[in-house]
């Protein structure tokens, strides 16, 4: 899609969350380059500036940074100034928390965490931008799934369970907002190098699994939003999702758990 064509479909305004570091920040550079403007939005401060400058440098779109918990309850209310001063025609909800770790090692606060970032978080941000749109008859909508969420595996099984949450929200709003004019997206990236996934690798040797550019997985989604309801960027992981997915499901369980079992225990930042 041609910028102008873009810029038409989704903008003026875009909102990015988890948009630092990693895909976030890409989806940003990616649609700056596009033309619009954006809200970025993550926890970390220093990163947050840092990418918003380059934008500003770069592309000349204005670009408002928040430094903002996505995990806290009153999430629309506290971005109801920011929001309430653009009219937004796209929203990237990037951010995540994601733990390697066994499940019973979770202590209670951070399962708390992992629920209201990867889950209340894209719902209480869609409530708050998702009218506008349909007021508009236009605009676009991008979750970030995995392809953790299609199946349960060792150290993931929280957060691989919601990506499956975020995969079931995004067919379900794909299908309610097409009438409307509004465009959705899931998207499934497999490993891809970002600061996350980085710090779950072993130090000893060569990546478990080969790992795509986050400029590629990002690229990719832009041209498929509007066209599909879900992506899985990169041809060899969509081989490899679909011989997963012909797998009888305890042969499936088993060989992602055999594959995750050998990631490092860290504790992955909000927005990858």
């Amino acid at each position: 899609m041609a910028a102008d064509e873009f810029r038409a479909r989704y903008g003026p305004t875009a909102l990015v969350a988890g948009a630092a570091v990693g895909l976030g920040a890409e989806y940003c550079r990616q649609i700056a380059a596009h033309g619009l403007d954006l809200i970025a939005l993550d926890r970390d401060e220093t990163s947050l500036r840092t990418t918003a400058d380059e934008l500003r440098s770069r592309w000349r779109v204005r670009v408002e940074p928040v430094a903002v918990d996505l995990a806290r309850p009153d999430l629309a209310q506290a971005l109801a100034g920011a929001l309430g001063r653009e009219e937004v025609g796209l929203m990237v909800y990037n951010a995540a928390v994601g733990t390697v770790a066994p499940f019973l090692d979770h202590d209670p606060a951070h399962v708390d965490a992992m629920l209201d970032v990867n889950c209340r978080g894209p719902i209480r941000l869609a409530h708050a931008v998702l009218p506008g749109m349909v007021a508009r008859g236009r605009g676009g909508l991008i979750l970030m799934s995995s392809m953790s969420g299609n199946v349960g595996s060792a150290q993931l099984a929280i957060y691989a369970a919601t990506k499956a949450f975020t995969l079931v929200l995004a067919d379900a709003l794909w299908f309610e907002l097409r009438p409307h004019g509004v465009d959705v997206l899931a998207v499934q990236p497999g490993s891809t190098r970002t600061p996350g996934w980085l710090s779950s690798q072993p130090t000893d040797g060569a990546p478990i699994m080969p790992a795509m550019d986050p400029a590629d997985v990002v690229r990719e989604a832009l041209a498929t939003l509007g066209k599909e309801p879900l992506v899985v960027p990169g041809d060899a992981n969509r081989q490899g999702a679909e011989a997963i997915a012909r797998l009888p499901r305890r042969q499936a369980i088993e060989l992602m758990s055999g594959i995750t079992a050998k990631l490092v225990r860290n504790d992955r930042p909000r927005g990858d």
